[in-house]
């Protein structure tokens, strides 16, 4: 299974949820999943995600070594999921994966979809917000995405 995290500029919503899918793929000992993060702008390739994603990640005893990196049309026939933090996000990546000359292996969806709340389907951009009240939220809601996101994969993977 590969799963690919995308937000608008690869600093903060996109790298926070592929270090916390990544620690929970860790915790169940599930193999063969590989979890990335890229951006929809070039601001911060080859940057390490801003220090308050970094923080909020450290307080809940998790770590990322993910440098800043742009999405590419690849990316969509290599990874089974692309998961968008939020609406713009989405509708820009439907239009990147139409433009493609094939059709995209990728399934491309709203993180926050998983939660299964209309109200918490977009991971609210915490970038400029004041302190860290925004991460906080946005961490909440990416680590109740990505717990169900990964029960409903692991489940239907044992029913086949």
């Amino acid at each position: 299974m590969k799963v690919l995290f995308v937000c608008i500029g690869n600093t903060c919503r996109s790298p926070m949820a592929a270090a916390i899918l990544s620690h929970l793929i860790l915790k169940e000992n599930l193999q063969d999943w590989h979890v990335d993060s890229a951006g929809l702008r070039d601001w911060n390739v080859g940057v390490e995600p801003n220090p308050r994603t970094q923080n909020i990640l450290k307080q809940h005893g998790l770590k990322t070594k993910h440098l800043g990196r742009l999405i590419t049309p690849q990316d969509f026939m290599v990874f089974d999921y692309i998961l968008a933090m939020d609406t713009s996000n989405l509708i820009e990546l439907q239009e990147m994966a139409s433009a493609l000359e094939v059709p995209p292996k990728s399934k491309i969806q709203l993180l926050g979809s998983y939660i299964g709340r209309k109200e918490d389907e977009i991971i609210q951009d915490p970038y400029f917000s004041q302190g860290m009240g925004g991460f906080h939220t946005a961490y909440l809601q990416i680590l109740e995405s990505c717990e169900k996101f990964l029960r409903q994969q692991t489940t239907f993977n044992d029913k086949e």
